[in-house]
């Protein structure tokens, strides 16, 4: 085997691991945020998001993303047995000089990380049963169409849309089907009174929470030097304006808070910190040192307002904070590499046309997301049902869908 094969396979496996890590990540996170009483439910939810999420795409997800290209909308090959097909992908990792395999098994971290992010919206009052036809759907079709018009040959690639990680193809994609289903199954029994006045449910364990976002942080060290798919100066270069537009954002939203609040929170500022990673992606590549400390102090700032402005304004439940983490930012990362990214950015001479793309991009991947994931759900509210019934909630869903204790005293 060629060396240069072997260091990018390898290297690539590797970020795939440090990915697939992030699942851990997104439990501690949702779990810690949430109450003990449905702890056990979380986790299983996590795991599932990856088994579902693992076979679902292999077999269909895949050849929609990357199959042979439709008019620029879906692929229509590779079903069933992707590695076994002639696709136009594997003569891409031919030329990038690596495995078929590792780079599906990749894309699979990708997709099952998108589909992870609605959970936490959703979290205390979603019929488990419900949840895995969610997920499947969220692995099979709707994350796929996405990626395929980004990174499969598709029409929002061809028109100059350039998502190098994924700040729209896999985190405005979870972010508003999050939005979706978190509004669509409603807030927690307790969170709103008659008034529409918010009561804040606390979660059980804020150092549970805070770790996983120190292994969604360690996770993103494949996450975006990883999409360079091979092992080179682009890779290291990253990291370095990956670390920054976290840590630029976690001190923004330090700052901010504690401004508006009277007091430092940690989750808010561990929550800023993701939000830059979050808005890091789209151009992590591109950004200069300077312009990724930018980008993670403006999306370190909005981070919280955009939390109240769903919690308080819109009465979206979400006890993760996850339409603002992902969406929220998602937003902002495509929209703001149309300014920095110093290849083809607003700021750096190159006119308007790679922001105009973006904001195409940012208008269809709504359109499409918030469209499908709605009839998905409604049809799934109108049929099996989507909510836990009353008593299920107040007792913990833990009790009763899985007859089990997180804690036993």
């Amino acid at each position: 085997m060629d060396a240069t094969y072997l260091l990018n396979s390898c290297w690539v496996l590797v970020a795939s691991a440090l990915v697939f890590m992030m699942q851990a990540g997104f439990a501690c996170c949702e779990s810690g945020f949430s109450r003990g009483k449905n702890a056990c439910n979380i986790w299983l939810k996590n795991l599932c998001d990856f088994c579902v999420g693992a076979i679902v795409y292999y077999f269909i997800g895949f050849g929609i993303m990357y199959g042979k290209d439709f008019h620029g909308l879906f692929g229509i090959s590779g079903f069933f047995n992707p590695l076994g097909q002639d696709l136009p992908v594997w003569e891409t990792c031919k030329a990038i000089n690596v495995s078929p395999h590792i780079y599906l098994l990749f894309q699979t971290m990708f997709c099952a990380t998108t589909a992870t992010i609605i959970s936490g919206s959703v979290a205390e009052r979603f019929r488990f049963d419900t949840y895995l036809i969610v997920s499947a759907v969220m692995t099979g079709l709707v994350y796929p169409v996405v990626g395929h018009w980004v990174w499969g040959g598709g029409w929002l690639g061809n028109i100059g849309f350039v998502d190098f990680a994924g700040s729209g193809a896999v985190h405005m994609v979870g972010g508003f089907a999050a939005f979706v289903c978190a509004a669509l199954v409603g807030p927690r029994m307790g969170k709103y009174d008659d008034s529409g006045n918010v009561h804040a449910i606390p979660g059980h364990n804020i150092p549970m929470a805070m770790l996983g976002g120190f292994i969604l942080w360690a996770g993103w060290y494949g996450f975006n030097p990883g999409s360079e798919l091979a092992f080179d100066e682009t890779t290291i270069y990253t990291t370095i304006t990956t670390t920054m537009c976290g840590a630029a954002g976690g001190l923004a939203a330090l700052f901010c808070t504690w401004v508006k609040y009277k007091k430092p929170d940690p989750t808010l500022a561990m929550n800023g910190a993701l939000a830059g990673l979050v808005a890091s992606c789209s151009a992590v590549n591109e950004l200069t040192v300077f312009g990724s400390v930018i980008v993670g102090i403006i999306c370190g700032i909005i981070f919280p307002f955009s939390v109240e402005f769903f919690d308080k304004k819109l009465k979206i439940d979400d006890p993760a904070g996850a339409i603002s983490l992902h969406g929220t930012n998602g937003i902002l990362g495509v929209i703001l590499a149309g300014f920095f990214a110093k290849d083809s950015g607003l700021f750096y001479g190159h006119g308007a046309a790679r922001l105009g793309a973006h904001l195409i991009g940012l208008v269809a991947i709504a359109a499409w997301v918030l469209g499908s994931v709605f009839i998905m759900v409604f049809i799934l509210k109108k049929t099996m049902g989507i909510r836990v019934k009353e008593q299920v909630e107040l007792d913990g869903l833990d009790a009763h869908e899985h007859a089990m204790a997180a804690y036993v005293m």
